[in-house]
């Protein structure tokens, strides 16, 4: 073997698999569906199967967006029984890959960006009108999927809503609930407010919203994930904010303004990503390791005993990688999620990693002196 093809096939190995960037998601029966994860894709069935010992279902086929993108993030469709995925192909950006959870089959949705910057966004799917809006650039976006749960042939594209009121410098949270966006750690709103996005209205409200604590306390104003958290039928009224420190989860409910205080995920890792349910939240650290979190709406008592425990039948057949991530420390919960499902930040998404570059520079340098 010469230098040169070693040297091409350890880069070719280290970036097939470095850049991988999974997410997770539910469909509509509440199954959870881990896309990407380790170069496939699984189902894990419901809540009740996922600590047992079985192994997830392989759901692999073809169509499938190659994961490759800075980041990968998934949004349920309610009512479609679809999940769009977005940042999952590098060489096409801009385009919405759909998993029809009902065929089992994947198609790509073509999509015209515009001024919307694909690798720089937050974004949320509202539930109701099945229209995407994000912020990128200092402007809200909206892309309208219509009730497509299968690919057009005439593109789609984003539409510049109307310019936000935030510097640029803001890295956005953005969470739905009641058809309204909420938008965390605004600078200049006070901790533990949010300011509001009326969608049916396309409205600012010019005052912010205040999420009190039980003890008067207020949701520290800092960057993290959001995700919502769904109903069997209807709109969400409650999400999830998960500091990026991981230190615990707040669940706000925005019918009651009101926040409940949960534990923070045992992984503390800034880049894990996160996707609510109905009686679960779901994280998905940069390591590939998948947990949850037991949530029953309205039980304050039952939710403040609840801990996080392991996907195990997702683990089983894509066990995590230890080569990158955040570390594992007891501790809280966390959350993150998009629109209809999760809410993150593009360009710094997690990385489900199977190459430890340590291990890699070694077997390259003893290959290569073996060479010499």
């Amino acid at each position: 073997m010469s230098l040169l093809t070693l040297v091409s096939l350890l880069l070719f190995s280290s970036s097939a698999t470095v850049l991988a960037s999974p997410c997770v998601a539910f469909d509509i029966n509440w199954n959870l569906l881990a896309l990407g994860l380790d170069g496939k894709d699984y189902n894990a069935g419901t809540q009740d199967t996922w600590t047992g010992s079985g192994n997830a279902t392989d759901i692999t086929t073809s169509g499938r967006p190659p994961f490759d993108g800075s980041n990968t993030t998934c949004y349920l469709s309610q009512y479609t029984n679809a999940i769009y995925v977005m940042g999952a192909d590098s060489q096409e950006p801009s385009s919405v890959y759909i998993y029809d959870a009902t065929a089992k089959s994947w198609s790509t949705q073509s999509v015209t960006a515009g001024s919307f910057n694909p690798s720089s966004f937050d974004a949320i799917l509202d539930h109701d009108t099945n229209v995407f809006y994000a912020l990128s650039q200092e402007n809200l976006f909206s892309l309208d999927m219509g009730l497509l749960k299968a690919a057009n042939s005439t593109p789609l594209a984003w539409v510049n809503a109307e310019q936000a009121p935030y510097p640029a410098n803001y890295q956005p949270v953005m969470a739905l609930a009641q058809n309204h966006i909420h938008f965390l750690d605004v600078p200049g709103v006070a901790a533990g407010s949010a300011d509001i996005f009326v969608i049916h209205y396309s409205y600012f409200q010019p005052e912010a919203q205040s999420f009190p604590l039980p003890n008067g306390s207020a949701i520290p104003a800092t960057y993290g994930q959001a995700t919502s958290f769904f109903q069997e039928s209807g709109v969400q009224q409650e999400f999830a904010f998960i500091p990026e420190d991981s230190s615990a989860v707040y669940v706000i409910n925005v019918e009651s303004n009101t926040t409940q205080v949960l534990a923070g995920p045992a992984t503390k890792d800034p880049k894990a990503t996160y996707f609510a349910g109905i009686t679960s939240l779901i994280q998905l650290d940069s390591t590939g390791g998948v947990s949850f979190l037991p949530y029953q709406e309205g039980n304050v008592s039952i939710n403040s005993a609840a801990s996080w425990s392991t996907v195990n039948i997702l683990a089983s057949v894509a066990p995590p990688s230890s080569s990158t991530g955040g570390s594992n420390s007891s501790g809280s919960s966390s959350g993150n999620s998009t629109g209809s499902g999760p809410s993150g930040k593009t360009g710094d998404a997690p990385a489900s990693s199977t190459v430890h570059w340590a291990l890699l520079g070694a077997l390259g340098v003893a290959m290569i002196a073996g060479l010499l």
